[in-house]
Parts: C-alpha cells; sequence; structure tokens
C-alpha cells in the first residue's frame, strides 16, 4: 500500500502529521523512503495536501493543519496561528489532521484491497475473510469515532463525511457485489476515470422500470433456452450456459452502449461453453435452425457445402439495432483448443479497422469471451494481450468477459493456477479488472456498460470477470458430483439467477410473481412454436462469398493447366525496381545496404541475376502498383532473418525508418512489414484472421526459421488446413518457412514440410518448395490473382538466397511468364531411350545434384524439379516423365525417410510409374534413413551424408541404394488415381 499501517496508530499520530506537513512545504526535506509513499497519499486528495500549503482551509473550516512545534516548517506555523486566532487549540487542529489523514488511508485502502472482501461468489463456498486493512481500527480509530464528522476533500463525491457513513459507502462501491481491481495501473488518467466513474455513483447504476425488465427478458431467455434444450435432447452435448445466465444481458449491454460510442462492428470469440445461447439470443440465429441441427434433420449437400462441424462450434454473423444504431455482429467459429480463436478474432478485428479506415480504433470492436480455467491456463491468453499495444497488431483494446464457473473440466481453481485470480495475466498489460457476483444481474449489466466506455475512452483491454457456477457438468451427460460433490450439492439447491432476479423486482414491487412467470411462460411457447417449425426447416445455402468476397468463387478443384495472369510489362519491373533501391536524399543508410542496393539495381537494369529476395520484393512491389495491399509479418521480418530484405532501412544517424515498398508511386496501395513479438501461434492466428476478413490483400506470415511453426500448430491443424472443409471460411494466407538441411542443428534445418503435406486434402490448400526467384514472384501473385483463395505453405530457402545459381533473368517475370508447377531440367540434355535416370527432387537439394552431376561430367541424368507438391500436378509430372520411357526414377530428397515429402510422393508416384507404362515397379528412394531427429548436430556428419545422398542419386546402380519400405506401400492402393 506504501504506508504500513501501524504508522497511523495513535503513538505515532503526531510523526505522521509533522511527516506530511514537511512533505508538502518542501518533498526534498523528507526521507526517500517516505517520499513515494506521502506522493500517492497527496494524489489522493489534492485539496487538502493544498490546503496544507495555505491558510484558506484552517479558516474557512474552523480546523487547522499543524501544531505548535518548532521544527515545523513557516507554512504550518503560519496555519497554527489563523487557527489560534480562529479559537481552535492546537491539539484539535493536530486531531482533525490525523482524521483526514486516516480517513484517506482507509479510503485507499478500499481502491486497493477492497475487492478483497466483495461479495463475489454466488455460491459463498469461499467466504471472503475479514481483511486487516479495510478495518478502521487499523488506522487508530475506535468505535467512538464512526459518528464524528471528518473532511475528506469531496473524495467519494463527499466533502465532510463521518467513519460509519464512509465505510458504508465503500463498501457498496468497493466490497458489494463488484471488486475492481485498477490500483495496478500506471496511467494517471485511466485510474482516475474509474475511481470518479464508480465512486460517484457507489458502483451503481440505477436502472429504469424498462430497463430492469429488459434484464429479466434477456435472463428468461437465456435460462428458458437452456432448460428447454434439456427437456427435449436431454443428454446430448450442448455445453450449455446455466449458472452464468448474466453474460447474456451483460454482452446485450455491451452492444448497446457501444452502439451509442460509435462502434458499428464487433467481432466475438467464444469457446463452446454457451455458444448456442448466444447464437441464439444475442446472435439471433433463429431457433428453429438449432432445433433443427439437434434433430440432425438431413440438408441438401448442394446447400450445405464442407465437412460440416459439431453445432457449438458454428458461427454467423447478423445485424443489431440498438436505440437506432445499427451494428454488425461477427461471431467467429471455433475449435475445442481452448483460447485459440482469441488471436484469428484480433486479426479480423484489425483488418477490418483497416477497411474502414479506422485509424482511431473506434468502430471495430473485439469481445472475447473466456472460461476462468482457460484464461488462466492457455498461453495464448498472454500472446493477445502482448499484441494489444503493438502498433502492427492493436486493435484498440478488447473486451475480456470472464464466464467464471470456478472450475475447468473437474479440477477446481486451487489446483489449476498459483495465482489468486484467473485475471491476473491482464495486469501485465494494466487492463482494469471488474470482478462481479454472476446472480446480481444489475451489477452484472453495470460493469459491463463501464467496461465498454473505458474501452472506448482509452482503446485498451478491459476484463469483466463474472463469478458465477456451472449448473451442469463439463457436458450435460458429465456427472460432476464425481469430483466435486460439496459444490454441486449447492448448485442443486441454489435458485437460478433469473429467480433470483425476478424475485428482486416483485419485491420491488415493479411487477407481481403472476407477470414474472408470465413472461417466461410466453418464451417457452415461443420455444414450443419454434421446435415444431424446426421439422420443416431448410437451411439456406452459404453466404460465404458475400460482402469483401464478392467476385470470388470456390475452386472446383486444381486444374494443372488454368493458367493465372502473374506476368508483369519490363517497364513496370524496372520502374518498380528503380524504386525498390532507391534511397532518399539526405538519408544515412548503412553502406553494406547501399551497395546491396546497388547491386539489385544493376541486376534488374541488366535484365540478369536476379536473386530471391529482389524476386520477392519485385512481387511485392508490382501488387502495390496495382492497387493490391502487402502485409508481412513475423519475427525480424523487416530486415530478414538472413539479412537478405532490408525491407526496412534504419538512418545510421537518428534511427528514422524509411520503407521503399511505400515510396513507388503516388497511388500505389500500403505495403506493412512488421517485427513480431517472440510468438508464433499468436501472430500466425493473428494473420490468419486478418486474411479471412480481407480476402483483397496478400498477407503473410514468416517464421524466422520453418520449425518455428511448430508452436503455432493447433492454429494450423485447426484454421489454416481445414477452416474452409468446416466452416466455409477461406483464407490466402501465405505461410513462408525457411527450410534446408545445410548443417544448422536439428532446429534450424527441416520447417516439417511432411506434417503439411500429411494434412493436404481435398484441395484444401498449396504447398510449395520453389528453387527460382522467377517462379517465387510467380507464386506470391498467383496468390490474389486467382478468383479464389487457398493458404499457402512456402518452403523458402537460407543458403539459396546467396547461391550463385539460384538466380532468375527478368524476361522470367516478364510476358510469357507464369507459374510452373514442375520444371524440367534446363540442361540441353537430349529427352529419350539413351537417358540412363529421372532424379525428381523439391528444393535446395537441386542445387547440390546439378553441381555434382557437372563435376562428374553425366549427361544421362535428368533432374526434374517438383516446385508444388500440393496440389500435386500429376498431369504435369506424366508430361515429362513421357519424355524418358525406358529411365530410371529416382526421387531424392536431403532429409529423412520419416520426414520430408516421401511418404507423400512415393504412392503418387507408383501410381505414375504405372500410368507411364514404366517397367520400375516403384520409384528408389534417396536420401537420408529414417532419424528421431530432423538433422545432425555435427556439420562434418551433415558433409558426408549430403555427398552420400547425391552421389547415391546420380551413380549408385538402384539394387545398391538402401530402401526404407521394402514392401509395396498401401498408400497406392488408397490413394486414388494419384490425387
Amino acid at each position: 500500500m506504501g504506508l504500513d499501517q501501524s504508522v497511523l496508530s495513535g503513538a505515532n499520530a503526531t510523526f505522521l502529521t509533522e511527516l506530511l506537513a514537511r512533505y508538502v512545504a518542501d518533498p526534498g526535506s523528507v526521507d526517500p523512503g517516505w517520499r513515494a509513499a506521502l506522493a500517492e497519499l497527496a494524489e489522493e486528495a489534492p485539496q487538502v495536501m493544498a490546503e496544507l500549503k495555505g491558510p484558506s482551509w484552517g479558516v474557512a473550516k474552523t480546523k487547522v493543519i499543524g501544531a505548535a512545534d518548532p521544527d515545523l516548517p513557516p507554512p504550518t506555523k503560519a496555519k497554527e496561528a489563523k487557527g489560534a486566532a480562529a479559537g481552535v487549540s492546537a491539539e484539535a487542529v493536530r486531531a482533525a489532521t490525523l482524521d483526514s489523514i486516516r480517513a484517506l488511508m482507509l479510503i485507499r485502502a478500499y481502491r486497493v484491497r477492497g475487492h478483497l472482501q466483495a461479495d463475489l461468489d454466488p455460491l459463498h463456498l469461499d467466504p471472503p475473510q475479514a481483511h486487516p486493512e479495510l478495518d478502521y481500527r487499523t488506522y487508530g480509530f475506535s468505535e467512538a469515532d464512526l459518528d464524528r464528522p471528518i473532511f475528506i476533500d469531496f473524495v467519494l463525491g463527499l466533502e465532510t463525511a463521518t467513519l460509519r457513513q464512509i465505510v458504508k459507502v465503500l463498501n457498496e462501491t468497493y466490497a458489494g457485489s463488484i471488486g475492481v481491481e485498477f490500483m495496478h495501473m500506471q496511467d494517471p488518467d485511466q485510474k482516475s476515470w474509474i475511481q470518479k466513474r464508480i465512486e460517484s455513483i457507489k458502483n451503481q447504476t440505477q436502472f429504469t422500470d424498462k430497463g430492469k425488465r429488459a434484464i429479466l427478458e434477456r435472463l428468461t431467455e437465456a435460462e428458458g433456452f437452456e432448460r428447454f434444450l434439456q427437456v427435449k435432447y436431454t443428454g446430448t452435448k450442448r455445453f450449455g450456459l446455466e449458472g452464468g445466465e448474466s453474460v447474456v444481458p451483460a454482452i446485450e449491454q455491451i452492444l448497446k452502449r457501444a452502439g451509442q460510442l460509435g462502434v458499428r462492428e464487433i467481432v466475438i470469440g467464444m469457446a463452446h461453453r454457451g455458444r448456442l445461447n448466444l447464437l441464439a439470443n444475442i446472435m439471433h440465429k433463429p431457433y428453429k435452425a438449432i432445433f433443427s441441427e439437434f434433430q440432425g434433420n438431413p440438408a441438401n449437400p448442394e446447400d450445405v457445402q464442407g465437412s460440416g462441424d459439431v453445432k457449438y462450434h458454428l458461427g454467423t454473423s447478423s445485424d443489431r439495432e440498438f436505440d437506432g444504431n445499427t451494428i454488425h455482429l461477427s461471431l467467429s467459429p471455433n475449435p475445442s483448443h481452448l483460447e485459440v480463436v482469441d488471436p484469428v478474432v484480433l486479426g479480423k478485428v484489425r483488418a477490418k479497422q483497416d477497411q474502414r479506415g479506422d485509424a482511431a480504433r473506434e468502430q471495430v470492436m473485439a469481445i472475447l469471451l473466456h472460461g476462468d480455467a482457460a484464461f488462466a491456463g492457455q498461453g495464448l491468453v498472454a500472446e493477445c494481450f502482448d499484441l494489444s499495444h503493438l502498433h502492427g497488431y492493436r486493435t484498440g483494446g478488447t473486451i475480456h468477459v470472464i464466464v467464471n464457473n470456478q472450475i475447468g473440466f473437474t479440477t477446481s481453481p486451487r489446483f489449476s493456477r498459483s495465482s489468486p485470480y484467473c485475471t491476473d495475466i491482464a495486469k501485465g498489460v494494466q487492463a482494469p479488472i471488474f470482478h462481479v457476483n454472476g446472480d446480481d444481474a444489475e451489477a452484472v449489466v453495470h460493469v459491463a456498460r463501464i467496461a465498454t466506455e473505458f474501452r472506448q475512452t482509452f482503446k485498451c483491454d478491459v476484463v469483466v470477470d463474472i463469478v458465477c457456477y456451472r449448473r451442469q457438468g463439463h457436458n450435460e451427460s458429465d456427472e460432476p458430483g464425481f469430483t466435486q460433490p460439496l459444490m454441486y450439492k449447492k448448485i442443486a439447491a441454489h435458485p437460478t439467477t433469473r429467480a433470483i432476479y425476478a424475485e428482486r423486482l416483485v419485491g420491488e414491487g415493479l411487477m407481481t410473481a403472476e407477470e414474472a412467470k408470465a413472461i417466461n411462460d410466453a418464451f417457452i411457447a415461443r420455444l414450443e412454436g419454434e421446435y415444431q417449425a424446426a421439422q420443416s426447416y431448410k437451411v439456406n445455402k452459404a453466404d460465404w462469398l458475400e460482402g469483401k468476397w464478392a467476385g470470388l468463387a470456390q475452386a472446383e478443384g486444381e486444374d494443372e493447366w488454368r493458367e493465372e495472369p502473374t506476368a508483369v510489362d519490363l517497364d513496370t519491373l524496372k520502374r518498380v525496381g528503380k524504386g525498390l533501391c532507391a534511397v532518399p536524399e539526405g538519408f544515412d543508410a548503412n553502406k553494406k545496404i547501399v551497395r546491396q542496393l546497388e547491386a539489385k539495381r544493376q541486376a534488374i537494369e541488366g535484365g540478369q541475376g536476379i536473386d530471391w529476395a529482389t524476386a520477392e520484393a519485385l512481387a511485392f512491389g508490382t501488387l502495390l502498383a496495382e492497387g493490391t495491399p502487402v502485409r508481412l509479418s513475423g519475427q525480424d521480418c523487416g530486415r530478414g532473418t538472413f539479412s537478405q530484405r532490408h525491407a526496412v532501412l534504419t538512418d545510421q544517424t537518428d534511427e528514422r525508418r524509411h520503407v521503399m515498398l511505400n515510396h513507388l508511386a503516388p497511388d500505389q496501395a500500403r505495403f506493412e512489414v512488421i517485427d513480431s513479438p517472440l510468438s508464433e501461434a499468436g501472430v500466425l492466428g493473428f494473420e490468419y484472421g486478418y486474411s479471412s476478413s480481407e480476402p483483397k490483400a496478400l498477407v503473410i506470415w514468416e517464421a524466422q526459421f520453418g520449425d518455428f511453426a511448430n508452436g503455432a500448430q493447433a492454429i494450423i491443424d485447426q484454421f489454416i488446413c481445414s477452416g474452409e472443409s468446416k466452416w466455409l471460411r477461406m483464407s490466402g494466407l501465405v505461410m513462408m518457412l525457411p527450410h534446408g538441411m545445410e548443417g544448422q542443428g536439428p532446429e534450424h534445418s527441416s520447417a516439417r514440410w511432411e506434417r503439411y503435406l500429411q494434412l493436404c486434402a481435398e484441395d484444401n490448400m498449396q504447398v510449395l518448395n520453389c528453387t527460382s526467384p522467377a517462379n517465387f514472384f510467380h507464386a506470391l501473385r498467383r496468390q490474389v490473382r486467382r478468383n479464389f483463395r487457398k493458404p499457402l505453405v512456402v518452403m523458402t530457402p537460407k543458403s539459396l538466397l546467396r547461391h550463385k545459381l539460384c538466380v532468375s533473368a527478368l524476361s522470367e517475370f516478364g510476358p510469357g511468364s507464369r507459374f510452373l508447377r514442375v520444371l524440367p531440367d534446363p540442361a540441353k540434355l537430349a529427352p529419350g531411350p539413351k537417358m540412363r535416370r529421372v532424379v525428381l527432387c523439391a528444393g535446395k537439394v537441386y542445387y547440390d545434384l546439378v553441381e555434382e552431376r557437372a563435376k562428374r561430367g553425366l549427361d544421362d541424368v535428368a533432374l526434374i524439379r517438383i516446385e508444388q507438391l500440393y496440389p500435386w500436378p500429376k498431369e504435369r509430372l506424366i508430361e515429362h516423365l513421357k519424355d524418358y520411357p525406358k529411365a530410371e526414377i529416382v526421387w531424392c530428397q536431403e532429409e529423412s525417410a520419416n520426414n520430408g515429402p516421401w511418404s507423400f510422393v512415393m504412392p503418387r508416384l507408383d501410381f505414375i510409374l504405372e500410368e507411364i507404362g514404366s517397367k520400375q515397379r516403384r520409384p528408389v528412394y534417396v536420401g537420408r534413413k529414417a532419424s528421431a531427429s530432423p538433422a545432425t548436430g555435427l556439420y562434418r556428419t551433415h558433409q558426408e551424408e549430403q555427398a552420400r545422398l547425391v552421389e547415391q542419386a546420380l551413380a549408385w546402380k538402384l539394387d545398391d541404394i538402401p530402401q526404407p519400405f521394402r514392401r509395396a506401400s498401401p498408400l497406392s492402393r488408397l490413394i486414388s488415381k494419384g490425387k
């Protein structure tokens, strides 16, 4: 608290008074150890502190601060003289002064600790204990002082109040049904705003009769819907909201108040708990549609695309109107992985803000609903808080609503977190936290309103912790009494939130018990009607290609012969290239980078030797010139992990920043390059969300090293590879994963691209490993020049960034060029029966093979690169292999046999060999043997392994090459027609 409470005892009263008097006269005269604590006290009541420096307060109130002490500074002596003139003794002056100081310290203690005595738990499982810092006796008061007036300088909205009144107001404000944590916040304006907002009204809203009826109606809908489902579909999983029904009027209040404050669109993310209730009662998804899903009514496959998902994962969108303000609502679909939807929602919000030009972050907002155990336990929560104030990711604050069931599946809080509250993680970004008793519906709505106002005022995150309970088990077929018998005995005997509130309104005379029952009966009758209508309910055809997605289409499978317009005329390429290399006048760029830019300029002008980084920049620049925004995000992506990109120049004198790609043309689109925090799941999820709301931009996430994406596996599995199939949600997100076996050890070699290939099915995404800068250029442009969107996963190079052979001519970017799924051998080798062997490969190993073939002078081995592994370019590959009817077919990879593409390509190549009439039953594998670790940590061993596999691919007899599998794979029979 700053001041030790023992100091306030009677024995130390004189000391404290004199110390405070010294401080207000001259802060430097006080010991530094006391200075900070006294400064906090001075901040609490500035008028009292100001009056210590002047005589007006002592005269006007006939109370004088100070006492006859020769050691006190002159201002206090002057006050004493004034007080004496007014007929007030020095002892009375000292007593009045100390009363004010003690009262102010008590008030501050409630602001800091009041939440510890708040009545937050509806079940009273662990009733709050009296806290000594909230006991007036700690401050030197006694029961005899309860009715003595004390001047408190309009703190709590009171100029003078008795101690009894002060304690009453403090308990109502800080220790009632609401507990507020805000004194950890360092921004004085934010802290003062909350303090004034809650103290001016004793932390209560005086609702109108209409408002109270509305709250009861929302509670009736929330409770009635769950009870109806329990009766009609007993035991069916729905992850109901029973026990937390006040969440519904809380969200309703947020929507209403946000609309009044200028919000026009809200994106909501939540887990499965209560999702059906919010779909029905907040999103206004028709009850009959939900009942139809429960009934499993057959749907026309032509109307409902995709694999679908369980009911409590689905999302929807709708428009709601409040007081004439229309708000567009989007509830994001989510998997069961808790909190994984959070960064996705934030990315969606950021994209929508950019689309509206909402730089102030006032028109689009996120609401995230959490469970208490997940909020404390899932690291993605911390990652999202970390993003909240960063310039490339901030969204102007999220309202976090915690449905605090006081349990996580079967685990009690004392076993699931080390912190007192599940919300303590939010203190890391100094977010205010409102704890509220879920059974006090008016208090819940009240704090929801304040939270919304705070977010709109300060554009910061805010947390509403609704302490409630879970009336059923984790799901409706679960038995919670196995693990929490005492808790569930209390729940069984506990009235519902609606019953409690209805009784309260009846007690206030607002309505009769019969009227309250009639509201409930009317709603149940409405649900019965919807239930009957559900029998014949027909699902509307998906409208997922409207709004920003208008003009795009659903891909109809991979067409290998389709050609997207990705080429750019040479004049544009040269003009963009010139801009990429231009350093502004007076900008002190690093001399090494200036030399690199000059080399780029010469390569572009000369039309030869264009490397990977230049090709990438040309892809970005030409898209920007055509009006397509580009957003690149990831760790160190401004410079590039391998110092190859330098998209951002830093002035060596004053550290000004210059982004060349934003200075190509006056009417170009915007280029964003964002060095992300050290987060994978949070940032990748954010960029996925951005891409799913902004189809007209090229959105890229780059890993520092490819295997760093391991930390984001849930985003990859649950959203990127399956989001379109489950939820009909497209994304054109690009993942760039540096990959290559180069002796850097197990953790910086493989991007684990076998995992992405394993996830490939039903034309869900694209997996590439380009070996040509020009092909990479076309792949990036193709991503936003198609009339559909698919995620693109690219294995990007490391050593090839500066490899002398890994370059392209400018003509390969110009008219007549395109993306090539398969690259034939560029050597002038005559195809035909004399060709001994064809080595198929993908990625960096190609250049090792090329160089060794040249060293050996081989002219009977062709090297064919498969640049796009998925969708598998079957027809293109067959076309190339037909030129070599008698050649041996070898697959070469530098990864180990259980990694890399081998398991993916093997059954597909089996089919192709059969298709072209090859006598070879199956391709021969060349590569490292199966290994638990992706790569060796010994550079010498790496070199030996690499040399051996290259030699095997080019020179060894097939029978001498060790094979990882001796028998034909059953996958060959399972994968139809080599798809």
